[in-house]
This record gives structure tokens, C-alpha cells and sequence, in this order.
């Protein structure tokens, strides 16, 4: 369903029956077909003990991993010239925090900025800090947040985050009161396949692999989501964070295919406790497959250590997987953090 909102607005109600997802309770669920998670406390708690120990190892960064932030901010702005108005643009990050450029707009995504992804000063700790500081970040106008993990829901980012009563907030059902209660004006709750037309922009929450918790008490009561992003410059899938499961062939289906896959590749080890989590490189190369993705590029790496695989491994492998199943070399993008690119030229029809 769309709703065009040019100006302000709420969605239109749910359909009257109940989709698969939603839990007589209150609470959500995957799609079918999904991997469950299993792992216990058997698993869990020697898997912290470990996680605990590698917090404290230091991390070799390679020299080209980041730009430098006076280069960052130059290409920023140069490929933000009005010049080159009528071209899509994607500044990583860090982790799955981008900066888009689509149909005029300026889209966020999961603004995991400062140095924890925690409550505040608790939590994992980044070893290399965000490609743009949020001081220089250009004016907002989509904050788009996956789901309420830490280190995708970012508290501290968002109370330093500019222009609160100004850009538009789209979340997935259930987190939308934690944007309201912190200032934010404009508050869209989307549910799976719900879209949201602005101007020339329109948004698309779909459905991803994964789950929601912000505190012991909470679990899964509010929707994960991946999102699209449709302009005249092209189609962006991004995919928040997810596991891989059969329902990507169903988003390929019926929303495909996409110019740019934005998918993460990071936090697969070990697979007994992750595998209903992360999709690891290879099953993040077949999600690009299933929806259609002519481009894709590796997220939710070097940033921050989750889990036990090495650091840099995750890009080693995407790059293979990805020319074992056919996509150019140019199709395969590992970015530099802080790294700004033009989006591909559009080769995909509009919905």
C-alpha cells in the first residue's frame, strides 16, 4: 500500500488480517521459513566470556580503511554540488550508518556514530570512529532506523543529531514513541511493505531475518525492517541487519530488482549462535541475488567487533562469493569508511 504524503501525515490503518508476523500478544516474528534462533545459555555465555576477552585486542587497521575526514568532507560536498543535482549519491559510514542522496532528499541510515554500541559508556567499542563527524553531517531529511539494537539505534548520535522538528523519522511498528519521546516532530510507524511517498522519494519498509531488544524486558515488542529507497537517480535496497532466509526471493519478486544492495556481510561467527542473525558474505552475495541487486556493497563490517570472525575477513569473502556467482568486479563495492560514490546509473524500471 502507499500513502503519498507531500507534507506531513500518518499511514493508513493495518489490513484487517492480521499478517503472519504479528504475535497475538503484541510482540513480532520472522517471516516463514526462517531460521530460528537456538542457541542457549550453554552457547551464550562462553561465547560473552570470549567476546569480553576480545575487547581487549587491539585491532590492526589497514591504512586505506578510512579516509581521512578532510578528504571525506571535500568529496562529500563536491559530489553534493548542484552540479550534480540529478545524480544519486552513497557516503558510508561506518557499520550500517549511510548518508543517501535520492530525489533531493537527504536520507540517514541506523546513525551508529559515537564510540559505543551501548547504553551510555558500556558496550562494544569502535576502533575506528564515524567516516563523517555528526557536526558536519549535511541537513537530515529521512532518518531511516532499521531496528532498536545499539548498534543501530544510536541514543547518544541521536540527541546530538540536528534538526529534530525538521526531518522525518521512519521506523519500523513499535519504536516509533522512542523517536516522539526524544523530540523528534515527524514519526512515521511502518510495517512490512508499507510505503511512504515524498515528493520524488518513495520509502518501503520490507521484511528482513532478525529481531528486536533494547532491554531484558522487551524482546522482539516492537518490528525489525529492511528499507527501499526509489528516486529518479535509481533503487536502493538496504537491509538493516538480517539473517538469510527464503523470503528475499519473495522481496526480489515483488519489489525487484534494485540498482544498489546495501547488505550487511559482518558478525556471522560463530554460525550455531548468529546463523538466525547476520547473513554471513556468501548468503549476504545470494541475498542480492534473490532481490535483484545489480550492485552491491558490504556493510556491517569494520566498524566494531560483535562476534569472533577476524575483523577484515568479511570483505575477503564477499568479493569472492560475488565473482563466484557472476558480478563484475565493479558491481561488488567494499567502501572505505567516510568514502563517497555516485550511485550506478539506473538500469532498473520504476514500481
Amino acid at each position: 500500500m502507499a500513502s503519498k504524503l507531500p507534507k506531513r501525515g500518518t499511514l493508513p490503518p493495518p489490513a484487517e488480517n492480521t499478517p503472519w508476523h504479528h504475535l497475538p500478544d503484541g510482540r513480532f516474528r520472522n517471516p516463514p521459513g526462517s531460521p530460528n534462533r537456538t542457541a542457549g545459555l550453554k552457547d551464550m555465555l562462553p561465547f560473552m566470556e570470549r567476546m569480553f576477552r576480545h575487547s581487549f585486542r587491539d585491532i590492526d587497521i589497514p591504512d586505506h580503511h578510512v579516509v581521512p575526514r578532510p578528504q571525506a568532507l571535500a568529496a562529500l560536498k563536491k559530489a553534493r554540488d548542484p552540479a550534480n543535482d540529478d545524480r544519486g549519491v552513497v557516503t558510508w559510514l561506518g557499520h550500517a550508518s549511510f548518508l543517501l542522496r535520492i530525489a533531493g532528499k537527504t536520507i540517514l541510515t541506523d546513525p551508529y556514530l559515537t564510540t559505543y554500541a551501548g547504553p551510555v559508556g558500556f558496550g562494544p567499542k569502535r576502533y575506528v570512529p564515524s567516516g563523517i563527524a555528526i557536526r558536519d553531517l549535511p541537513p537530515i531529511d529521512v532518518l531511516a532506523i532499521s531496528h532498536n539494537h545499539y548498534d543501530h539505534l544510536d541514543e547518544t548520535a541521536l540527541h546530538r543529531l540536528p534538526g529534530k522538528d525538521t526531518m522525518t523519522v521512519v521506523a519500523p511498528l513499535g519504536l516509533g514513541d522512542f523517536f516522539r519521546e526524544r523530540g523528534f516532530k515527524f514519526v512515521v510507524d511502518m510495517d512490512w511493505y508499507q510505503s511512504l511517498t515524498m515528493n520524488d522519494l518513495t520509502i518501503k519498509a520490507l521484511p528482513c531475518v532478525h529481531w528486536s531488544r533494547r532491554s531484558g524486558l522487551d524482546t522482539n515488542k516492537s518490528l525489525w525492517a529492511a528499507f527501499s529507497f526509489d528516486g529518479p537517480e535509481g533503487r536502493v535496497f538496504f537491509g538493516g541487519d538480517t539473517a538469510y532466509g527464503p523470503v528475499f526471493e519473495e522481496i526480489g519478486a515483488r519489489e525487484g530488482p534494485f540498482d544498489l544492495g546495501l547488505i550487511g556481510i559482518g558478525a556471522y561467527e560463530p554460525r550455531r549462535i548468529m546463523k538466525a542473525s547476520h547473513a554471513n558474505p556468501e548468503e549476504a552475495v545470494q541475498i542480492g541475488i534473490d532481490i535483484g541487486a545489480r550492485t552491491l556493497v558490504g556493510m556491517h563490517w569494520g566498524t566494531v567487533v560483535l562476534t569472533e570472525e577476524p575483523p577484515f575477513e568479511p570483505p575477503v569473502r564477499f568479493e569472492a562469493a560475488g565473482r563466484e556467482r557472476g558480478f563484475a568486479d565493479d558491481d561488488i563495492w567494499i567502501m572505505r569508511i567516510g568514502e563517497t560514490r555516485f550511485l550506478p546509473v539506473r538500469r532498473t524500471g520504476n514500481i
